[in-house]
Formats: structure tokens, sequence, C-alpha cells
């Protein structure tokens, strides 16, 4: 940001005072008391601090809401996109978040979202026919990242997801779309881009008026599988001991990520983001 400071000294008020200056010097009448050069202060310039502004897409959804909800705490500006607009959250902090509708796959309209915005971090992703999965999977976050990019955003986060062996075979489109976000992310962001990789997310989800515990079983699997790190190398069954996460977890490293300048781009994965949660914030 250019930061314009105005000046204590113009250049009439230096030139009288260089000629002031010089009348004293050579000034021959012993009668003639100097006095002292007036000059004024300079006046006291209050720059506020630049903000981070984070664009979450996805923000209504299940992992987006906890993302919003982690930066609005660390004291950034923060917006949400998505195909519904406002979350149907009611709880204080979804007062702070500025509500964009639009669609990623539709008209440019959403765009304007990204004004302003130093980071995006996306949620973007869902389930159905393998078409419906890449395109949803893939497409959507292919265009939010060259739209981010061609505005200038600085950082993007993408929220992907863990390979699950043969999972990824039932599922095609699913994974096909999540490696072609990740391929675009990872060229047109190479210094600032940043995949992350869960596997199982645990948390409290709304399914409607519904509150489903999946810590209950999510948290206990984790502590356990967490420890397990080289039985994911075991032939067929090695990925499905991906260890789960918790969405707070997943928030915390996500925000980091988009706000910390010397957060390392690339891959994060599972246990990558483990380590960064359980690390202090900075």
């Amino acid at each position: 940001m250019l930061r314009v400071i105005k000046s204590p000294f113009s250049l009439s008020k230096f030139s009288s005072m260089a000629a002031a200056r010089n009348q004293r010097l050579f000034c021959t009448d012993p009668t003639k008391v100097d006095e002292p050069v007036k000059t004024e202060e300079a006046d006291t310039v209050h720059v506020p601090p630049l903000s981070e502004k984070i664009l979450v897409l996805g923000g209504n959804g299940f992992v987006g809401s906890h993302i919003c909800k982690e930066a609005l705490g660390r004291g950034l500006a923060v917006s949400s996109l998505s195909r519904t607009g406002r979350s149907t959250i009611q709880e204080p902090w979804a007062n702070n978040v500025i509500w964009y509708q639009g669609n990623l796959l539709s008209d440019d309209s959403w765009k304007d979202a990204l004004k302003g915005v130093t980071s995006v971090i996306s949620c973007v992703g869902g389930f159905g026919s393998n078409s419906y999965m890449y395109k949803i999977n893939g497409t959507a976050n292919i265009n939010a990242i060259r739209a981010a990019a061609e505005e200038g955003v600085k950082r993007f986060v993408y929220i992907s997801a863990a390979d699950f062996g043969v999972v990824n075979y039932l599922l095609q489109g699913y994974y096909e779309g999540k490696r072609a976000a990740e391929t675009e992310l990872l060229t047109r962001y190479t210094y600032g881009g940043v995949i992350l990789r869960p596997g199982f997310i645990h948390g409290t989800r709304r399914v409607g008026s519904v509150k489903l515990p999946l810590s209950v079983i999510g948290s206990p699997m984790e502590m356990v599988l967490q420890h397990a790190k080289p039985l994911g190398q075991l032939p067929l069954i090695g990925p499905l001991l991906t260890p789960p996460v918790s969405v707070t977890a997943v928030a915390k490293v996500a925000v980091r990520a988009a706000s910390d300048p010397v957060f390392p781009p690339g891959i994060v994965d599972v246990f990558g983001i483990l380590r960064y949660s359980q690390q202090k914030s900075v």
C-alpha cells in the first residue's frame, strides 16, 4: 500500500529558513540579537495496519463454518461465497461474516467477492455421479483458482482429501476432480498455494436442526491411528488406516496457511495437519 505522509516542510519554508540562517551568519550589526528560527512540528499521521481479508468458498458448510469462526477469532476480516449465501447457523460470529451468494460454475458475477481479498480458502466439494463430482470438486475450484490469480490474491488454500486406495476407484469423479484442482493450484500458486489432505473429518455436524456428534467415533480413532503411521504403507489396507482429524484442527491449519506468509507451500497430509494444529499460533 502506498502511504502518503504529509511533509512538515514546504519548499518555500525551507528557502526562508536558509535565508534567515545566512542572514545571521553574515550579519554585521552588533546591536541586533539573533532569535532562534521557528520550525513547525510534523503532523502526526495515523496509518491503520494492513488487514488480512479472507474469502472462504463454501463458508456455510461443516468445514467452512469452522474456518470462518477460526479466522474471525484471529482478528481477520472474513467473507464467504456459496450457492446458498448466508449460513443458517444462529451464532454471534456469523453476524461478522460478509455473506455472498454465487455459483462458481455459472457466470462471473461471483468474482466481485474477490475484490480486496488477500487469501482464499476453498472448501468446495461434493458427492454424486462421477461427472457431477468432477465438476464440483474439480471445475468449480479450478475456476476459483484462476479468478483469484487474475485478481492478484496472494495465497490460496484448498481443502482436498487424502488417498484411500481402493476407495479412490469407487469415487473416481471425486478424486479426479480433487487432483485436477490440486494441479491447477500448484501451477498458478507456486509460492502461495497450500493443499490440505485430511481424511475423515470429525466434529459436530449439523444436518438441518439435528447435530451429529461425529467426534464420538472420530476422536478415539484419531488417538489410536495418529501413532500408526507405518501401517499406512501396507498394501491395500494401508490407506484405510489414515487417522481422522478434527474439524477444528483443519480450520486452524487452513487459516494459518492463508494468513502466515512463511507457511510453506505445497501438500500437507493428515500427519502434517495434526502437527501444525498442535503448534502454538503465531
